[in-house]
């Protein structure tokens, strides 16, 4: 499963393909070359940066997210491949006709891993999970009592150690930091969506009429507290209001894209997500009851807040790459 990230942030350059490479041209710098098959995504921040449509169409092949960001360096739009998986029609089909019921269990599921990994968030970063832990376990069907949003109310609170701290997408603290963290997540997440032959805007919860994503919106929810985690000890050590420049940006892709214990197992958070993905597909066929996902112990990403996270996310140093 590849798991690379390429950034293109901070070079002009131009981006072709050739022999199942990504060849990068920048001027007065000799070509840079990547296998197409090790990439999983494409960050594009830089304004010079432009693409052939052969690069394009390579990247569609293989499957690779591309993700353009803003004049602020935050992910802004996202192109996938239309084809994802041999009998993709079948299961878009199934996908559509897909049950209330099961899609009101497979999103319970979703949110008990979810509220579970926010406690270990928390622990991690505080030494207390706050009772989410508990909270997590009396998650029914369609989540009716809405323990998601008493969940958050806990996290939100205690994560960054700041009462004050309120969600704002516009914001320029930290929150620029959670905005690129889930931007790349959902990429990652629309991309494993798509490898198993499911559409992405047909999801379990999620059904705003203008949201093409909804479904990777749904199965991203249990990951989201990593990339709370990663942000919450930056910021332990950096100014929140500071540029989101590439060493923020590099380091917060390094976290993220770690490598996490599942089944006795170390995989890449692509690999865990495409299993994920891969089982809700299965479901909507008929060929399992309940989602595939990971134990909140084998999960764990991060432990001790005082750790360098790169010791603990395996195979973090092979995550990101971008030109010099």
């Amino acid at each position: 499963m590849p798991d690379r990230i390429l950034d293109l942030s901070d070079t002009p350059c131009k981006v072709g393909a050739r022999n199942s490479l990504l060849v990068l041209s920048a001027q007065d710098a000799p070509d840079l070359t990547i296998p197409l098959e090790d990439l999983a995504a494409v960050v594009a921040a830089h304004p010079q940066i432009s693409f052939s449509h052969p690069a394009l169409s390579a990247l569609a092949s293989h499957q690779v997210a591309l993700i353009v960001c803003d004049s602020k360096y935050l992910p802004s739009g996202m192109f996938l491949p239309l084809e994802g998986h041999f009998v993709q029609t079948e299961r878009f089909a199934q996908q559509a006709a897909a049950s209330v019921p099961t899609r009101k269990r497979c999103w319970a599921q979703v949110i008990r891993l979810k509220i579970a990994t926010q406690g270990a968030a928390l622990e991690a970063q505080t030494g207390s999970d706050a009772g989410l832990r508990t909270l997590s376990g009396r998650v029914k069907s369609g989540d009716p009592s809405n323990l998601e949003a008493q969940a958050s109310r806990k996290y939100w609170e205690r994560i960054f150690g700041d009462r004050q701290f309120r969600r704002d997408r516009q914001a320029g603290d930290q929150n620029r930091h959670l905005n690129y963290g889930y931007a790349i997540l959902r990429g990652i997440t629309a991309r494993a969506i798509c490898g198993a032959g499911l559409h992405p805007s047909l999801g379990l919860h999620h059904k705003n009429r203008y949201n093409p994503f909804c479904l990777a919106d749904d199965l991203m929810e249990p990951w989201r507290p990593l990339v709370d985690l990663a942000v919450a000890r930056w910021i332990a050590d950096h100014d929140p209001e500071d540029p989101l420049d590439q060493t923020t940006r590099r380091w917060l892709l390094e976290q993220i894209t770690g490598r996490y214990l599942w089944q006795g197992e170390w995989r890449t958070l692509f690999d865990c997500i495409a299993r994920v993905a891969s089982s809700l597909a299965q479901v909507y066929a008929g060929e399992r009851k309940t989602l595939l996902l990971p134990e909140l112990d084998q999960l764990r990403p991060l432990e001790g807040p005082t750790l360098p996270l790169q010791q603990e996310a395996q195979g973090a140093q092979d995550a990101p790459i971008a030109p010099e």
